[in-house]
């Protein structure tokens, strides 16, 4: 039996270039000798019909008290893509050592608060994430996925900002 005690780093991927940089420093900075590493590489997408629900929502089409259809495609071009992604992010992680599987979570509300919610039930001891680093108008335009994991998580978070050179092997 592995006397090595076992850590869960979730890392957050969508195939940017930002979460390709996160999963490298995971690799660097997580993968220890003293402890197993499983990494889950993490993936949120949204359904066709909950994308098309919301839009509708905010347009005024579905009127209050409206449902969404009972309908889901059995082939969701965007899960399919989604599931795409993360196997890049799984292969990527197992290519800088991490012993790693893939999930994709399916967003209600939002990714952030999917991301949350994954690493509750994986029970992860870190959550990994990029960042776009942007500042000023976009910033507040285009809100943060990292940050609001960070300050809703009640986890370790590592943030890898755009700004941090890749790393060479």
């Amino acid at each position: 039996m592995d006397a090595k005690k076992s850590m869960v780093v979730m890392v957050a991927y969508d195939g940017s270039e930002d979460s390709r940089r996160a999963v490298k420093y995971a690799g660097k900075f997580l993968n220890r000798s003293d402890k197993h590493v499983r990494a889950l590489v993490v993936t949120a997408w949204e359904s066709t019909i909950h994308q098309a629900a919301r839009v509708s929502a905010m347009s005024g089409v579905l009127s209050p008290g409206g449902t969404e259809p009972d309908y889901v495609p059995l082939e969701d071009a965007l899960h399919n893509a989604a599931a795409q992604t993360n196997r890049g992010g799984v292969e990527l992680a197992q290519s800088v050592g991490l012993d790693a599987d893939g999930r994709l979570v399916e967003i209600a509300s939002t990714i952030w608060a999917a991301l949350v919610a994954a690493a509750n039930a994986e029970n992860a001891d870190v959550i990994v994430t990029g960042s776009r680093g942007e500042t000023g108008l976009k910033a507040l335009i285009h809100s943060s996925t990292s940050e609001h994991v960070l300050r809703h998580c009640k986890r370790p978070v590592l943030i890898v900002p755009s700004g941090c050179a890749d790393i060479v092997d």
